[in-house]
C-alpha cells in the first residue's frame, strides 16, 4: 500500500479540503483525487465523504486514518533522524509540549539552540493537557515531547530537570509574607485548579496531600492553561499550586510549600533519540531554566 497515497489522505483530512491539500502537496487537484480513489480501491471502500463545504472521514476512514497518519509521521521522523545521524546541519526538529512549558521552559533553550544550530528549525506542537500531549505523541506528532513524567509510557523517558512547586497568591495576601505554607493552613481557602496540576499514581497531588492533612480542597475555578490560572490566583480568586518557573514576569506572590514538593520534567519519545533530538535534550538537561532548582543547590 503506497505511503504517498496515505500522505495524500492525511493532507486532505488535515486541510479539510481537496483544493488546499493539493496546494500544500504541490500537485493538481485531479491528481490528488485520482490517488485518493486508488487508495480507496486498495482499502476496499470509501474513506472520505465529500460535503458541500469540505470533506469528512467515513466510518471506514475513521478506522483507517489513525494508522495512515502514524505511518506518514513515522516516515517523516525516520527521514529526519537519518539525516541528523548522518551529520546534517539543516532540517527540522519537531517538539511536542504542554503550553506551560512552551512559555516557561523552552524560550531560553530555543534561543540558545538558534544561535548554535541555526540550520535546524524548531517546530513546536503545543497542547493544553498532559493527556493530550501523550495521546498526540503516541500518534507520532513530533520527534520528542517535553512535559511531566508520563504514566506507563512505552518508549524512552529522560529526566532533564525538576520543577519546584509553589503556592500563588496576590501580593497583598497575608500568606505572601510567610517563608512557607503548610497545606493544613489552607483548609478554608478556595483554590484555582488547572488541568496541568501534578499527578501521583493517577491522582492529583493536591487532592492527595489535602486529603492526607484532613480536608478536601474547595475549587473556585478550573482552567486549562497555567497562564490563565496564575492570573486568576493573582487576582484573588483562589490559591494556586504551580511550578515556580512558570511565574516569570507575572505580577503575583509565590510561597513554597512546607514540606517542599518538586516534580520531574522529562523528555519522552517513541524511539531512542539521536542527532538533533539528542542534542536538544542535552541542552535542556544542562542549561534549561528548570535544569537546576536553586532550592536544591548546596
Amino acid at each position: 500500500m503506497s505511503l504517498r497515497r496515505m500522505e495524500y489522505l492525511v493532507a486532505v483530512v488535515e486541510e479539510e479540503s481537496f483544493t488546499r491539500a493539493a496546494e500544500a502537496l504541490h500537485v493538481t487537484q485531479s491528481a490528488l483525487s485520482h490517488q485518493i480513489k486508488a487508495l480507496e480501491r486498495e482499502v476496499g471502500g470509501p474513506l472520505l465523504e465529500r460535503m458541500p463545504r469540505g470533506v469528512r472521514l467515513t466510518a471506514m476512514g475513521r478506522a483507517y486514518f489513525p494508522h495512515a497518519e502514524l505511518a506518514v509521521r513515522s516516515a517523516r521522523q525516520a527521514r529526519r533522524a537519518a539525516l541528523a545521524a548522518g551529520g546534517a546541519r539543516t532540517g527540522e526538529l519537531h517538539i511536542a509540549t504542554v503550553h506551560a512549558h512552551a512559555l516557561g521552559v523552552l524560550p531560553e533553550v530555543c534561543a540558545r539552540w538558534a544561535r548554535s544550530r541555526p540550520g535546524v528549525r524548531l517546530v513546536l506542537h503545543e497542547y493544553a493537557t498532559t493527556d493530550e500531549l501523550e495521546e498526540q505523541m503516541a500518534r507520532g506528532v513530533a520527534d520528542m515531547a517535553l512535559g511531566p513524567r508520563p504514566k506507563d509510557w512505552p518508549g524512552p523517558v529522560t529526566v532533564v530537570g525538576r520543577e519546584r512547586m509553589v503556592l500563588v497568591v496576590p501580593r497583598g495576601d497575608p500568606l505572601a509574607a510567610r517563608p512557607s505554607v503548610r497545606l493544613a493552613d489552607l483548609a478554608d481557602r478556595p483554590w484555582v485548579r488547572c488541568s496541568l496540576e501534578p499527578m501521583v499514581d493517577g491522582r492529583r497531588w493536591l487532592d492527595l496531600e489535602c486529603e492526607r492533612v484532613g480536608f478536601t480542597p474547595r475549587t473556585a475555578v478550573r482552567t486549562q492553561h497555567t497562564s490563565t490560572a496564575v492570573r486568576m490566583a493573582s487576582a484573588g480568586v483562589g490559591v494556586l499550586l504551580t511550578a515556580a518557573h512558570e511565574l516569570t514576569g507575572l505580577d503575583c506572590a509565590s510561597v513554597p510549600t512546607d514540606p517542599p514538593w518538586r516534580r520531574d520534567i522529562t523528555v519522552f519519545s517513541r524511539v531512542e533519540l539521536t542527532g538533533a533530538a539528542a542534542e536538544f535534550t542535552e541542552l535542556l538537561r544542562t542549561t534549561g531554566p528548570a535544569a537546576t532548582d536553586p532550592a536544591d543547590a548546596p
